[in-house]
């Protein structure tokens, strides 16, 4: 599999710092469509008192919190959208990237939600924190194959005044709290993160990828009637059972003809799909499957069983 949309140096810099920014992982022509169902289903506008205006609920010492209004406008796979809004966080090349920087040569998506923000909508501003609390019961692992890919593509450019994330490289956190830190929620700990965060601005098409184990933070929305469109994805190796979030099942009303229509064996599989040629695959599961999805070319499947 080609992977000219990244390089090894980005591999490299995803298992060393924990984050990468990948600048036009996906190109105008391909993230277009999607910015058009965003604005059909979310809006160019935010609501609430304080639309396109700055929203600031911060105390005094101006450290950020967890607010429910910050994760409004968010849907889980499958959209009531394009194909090409159902499929992108299935992009070959995003999962080529998913099995080099978790070393496996079979991952699976768990993970892919939308979110639109909007200056004024929210108090955007987040203390410092690792995702790990709600993707595992555990800790971050050791092995990068028991580890995750998590993953932001930005729809929209997405500056400072967009409320760009901002995140902390492994090695600086180390400097400030403790080698393999996970947790800094005392004052004075979250000032030393912010002491030493960078900013991950990046125009329409860039790539966020970070590890469940790296500080990072939402920001506020101060642009005057901004907004903000970005996906969410995350990736794991297939069989990694600590590692949990979406459970596609469980929205079996939801558009899946879309995907299971549109998808490669390989796309599919990354949802927990067997490949053909599975022993899953017998004449009896062949024809109830397609009679499910009666859509759906299930040739390749039905020869490879043959």
């Amino acid at each position: 599999m080609s992977n000219d949309r990244f390089t090894q140096a980005h591999i490299d810099q995803w298992r060393q710092e924990g984050f990468v920014i990948i600048p036009d992982f996906f190109s105008a022509q391909e993230i277009a469509p999607i910015v058009t169902d965003y604005e059909r289903i979310y809006g160019k506008k935010g609501a609430g008192d304080f639309a396109g205006r700055e929203l600031n609920l911060k105390e005094e010492d101006g450290q950020g919190a967890f607010r429910n209004n910050q994760f409004k406008n968010i849907d889980i796979l499958p959209y009531d959208g394009s194909i090409e809004m159902n499929l992108i966080s299935l992009h070959p090349a995003l999962i080529e990237f998913a099995k080099q920087v978790l070393c496996s040569d079979d991952v699976h998506l768990y993970q892919s939600h939308t979110w639109a923000k909007y200056t004024g909508e929210a108090d955007y501003d987040q203390a410092h924190h690792c995702d790990f609390r709600n993707h595992t019961l555990t800790v971050p692992a050791d092995s990068p194959s028991q580890r995750t890919a998590d993953i932001v593509i930005y729809l929209t450019d997405v500056t400072d005044a967009h409320g760009a994330l901002h995140y902390v490289t492994k090695p600086d956190a180390d400097s400030v709290l403790r080698e393999g830190a996970i947790w800094g929620p005392e004052p004075e700990q979250q000032a030393q993160l912010r002491s030493k965060e960078r900013s991950a601005a990046g125009t329409a098409g860039t790539l966020v990828a970070h590890s469940i184990d790296t500080f990072h933070r939402g920001t506020n929305l101060t642009l005057p009637g901004g907004y903000r469109y970005t996906m969410t994805v995350g990736y794991k190796a297939a069989g990694n059972d600590m590692i949990g979030y979406s459970t596609w099942q469980d929205s079996a009303e939801k558009p899946w003809d879309k995907i299971f229509n549109n998808a490669t064996p390989q796309q599919l599989q990354c949802l927990g799909i067997p490949k053909p040629g599975d022993t899953f695959w017998s004449q009896r599961t062949l024809k109830l499957t397609q009679a499910r999805w009666p859509n759906w070319d299930m040739q390749q499947y039905f020869d490879a069983a043959n």
